[in-house]
């Protein structure tokens, strides 16, 4: 279908809600009243009521009041049988409260849920653990083919199975790091941001113009970031910087999924650079691990901070430059904020593609984030459950979620498809977000990452507060990382 088409046919099934709602209205309240009565006695979800469990953003959006647009309505748009209902049971916002809530009702073979969402980083070791169904047996060749040929790779690696390539899991929504800065005040110092869109600067020129445009407008901060000692540490920030100076955590890209029999790379120059950087940009040029060069830009603070609170200090108008998802720049992109003046790119690079000694690494990066769905093998509605993955494979669906919550979709070429007006400031900025797609770095998960990460991020946070030399730093972590990794090679006589 053509994107005027679809937007067409969008605009005239939201003009037929109303009476598609009053269609289904007695049967939804009929399976709503069974459900609460199954619940009061202990019985669960009516037999049509495929649960999935979700945080409340996307709760808010699967059931609206009155006749606005949902997910619901979406998917039985799509196709889905109109007497098959999706509820969410929400869990905690935090990953990894809710991998550990997961792993809680896969290991004791409960359900529902029927569907359980997760995490982009912890998807693989629930496919090693055989806790997930085999879509690419179960789907039809038809939307098997849709997924493969349409989604992005790097997402979609997160939920096939390492060995076979089989899809276990469907990809909701994928996230990326991006960079977000005030462009009017880089232009009121005297620098030339108009190509950053696409050709994102060097981690010199960036530096330098930051610096430059906090001193300019008198800023408390130049750059701010997420560096406290959590998961968002090892699997993101630092992945996006190391992997922007040519380094890896286990070699490059192609060694990301299969643990024990793979290179330990922390060591190298490109990594201690990395680091070195981001101490310069915390300590200043004193700092006897400096890298020459860099001027400091980042509050100290930043060691002790994740998401919201690096987003505050940038949204309140006190910093220059901010890394962070997508939503931020909803946040930040309106109106009654920096509007156009905010500028996105992705991350600035150090050492190009070509340059860089890993495969996969060097040149600009994008963190990948973002959510799997994956069927729990212990449903007893197999089949609805089904029907309701295949729905959410069609573009109505993710466009659906896209606009009414942000959810950027797993096939990115509908990004541009989506209505501006639904979408806010994101839909300026399409081009960055469908470049960020195209560099998307992925974390090594593997069914060892969840102790590995912990070891990173602990590590880089102990240099990045000054407390430990990165090379010496590096070095602990690399002979604690071979240990892991040898156990497992062990285990499989290597």
């Amino acid at each position: 279908m053509q994107p005027s088409t679809l937007r067409d046919e969008r605009g005239r099934t939201r003009r037929q809600r109303l009476s598609r709602r009053a269609f289904v209205a007695t049967a939804s309240a009929t399976a709503l009243g069974a459900t609460a009565i199954a619940g009061c006695l202990g019985g669960g979800p009516g037999p049509n009521t495929v649960v999935m469990t979700g945080a409340t953003d996307f709760e808010g959006i699967l059931h609206t009041p009155d006749d606005e647009p949902d997910v619901q309505e979406a998917l039985w748009e799509a196709g889905l049988d109109e007497d098959i209902r999706v509820e969410v049971q929400t869990v905690v916002s935090d990953s990894v409260q809710r991998m550990q809530e997961a792993q809680s009702t896969l290991q004791a073979g409960r359900a529902p849920p029927d569907i359980h969402m997760m995490d982009t980083g912890w998807t693989i070791p629930f496919i090693l653990r055989e806790q997930t169904t085999n879509l690419t047996e179960e789907f039809p060749d038809d939307v098997v083919d849709r997924v493969e040929e349409n989604y992005l790779e790097e997402i979609l690696e997160t939920a096939r199975h390492p060995e076979t390539g089989d899809i276990h899991g469907l990809p909701l929504f994928p996230d990326f790091g991006m960079m977000l800065y005030r462009r009017d005040l880089m232009e009121d110092a005297g620098h030339d941001t108009s190509d950053w869109a696409s050709n994102p600067p060097t981690w010199e020129t960036f530096a330098g113009a930051v610096a430059d445009a906090q001193s300019e407008a008198g800023l408390d901060f130049g750059f701010t970031t997420q560096a406290a000692a959590y998961e968002g540490l090892a699997c993101c920030t630092f992945n996006e910087v190391m992997s922007t100076w040519g380094g890896g955590y286990f070699g490059g890209t192609e060694t990301l999924f299969t643990a024990g029999d793979r290179p330990i790379t922390v060591t190298d120059d490109a990594v201690i650079d990395a680091l070195r950087m981001m101490r310069t940009f915390i300590h200043g040029d004193e700092d006897e691990h400096a890298l020459e060069g860099y001027p400091q830009i980042c509050p100290s603070a930043i060691v002790q901070w994740s998401e919201d609170e690096s987003l505050a200090s940038f949204s309140s108008g006190d910093a220059v430059a901010h890394r962070n998802w997508p939503y931020a720049i909803a946040e930040t992109g309106g109106d009654d904020a920096f509007g156009e003046n905010l500028g996105i790119t992705t991350q600035p690079y150090a050492v190009s593609e070509d340059d860089a000694e890993l495969e996969g690494v060097g040149g600009t990066a994008a963190a990948l984030g973002g959510w799997n769905l994956a069927l729990s093998p212990y449903t007893d509605k197999t089949e609805q459950a089904l029907q309701v993955l295949e729905a959410f494979t069609h573009d109505e669906v993710m466009l659906t979620i896209f606009e009414l919550q942000g959810f950027l979709p797993p096939n990115l070429d509908l990004v541009a498809d989506a209505n501006p007006d639904e979408i806010g400031p994101v839909a300026r900025y399409v081009e960055q977000i469908q470049m960020a797609g195209e560099n998307a770095v992925p974390r090594p998960v593997t069914d060892l990452w969840p102790e590995q990460s912990a070891l990173i991020f602990q590590e880089v946070n102990a240099v990045y507060r000054g407390a430990k030399a990165p090379t010496a730093a590096m070095d602990e972590l690399a002979s604690r990382l071979e240990r892991s990794e040898s156990e497992v090679a062990a285990q499989h006589g290597g």
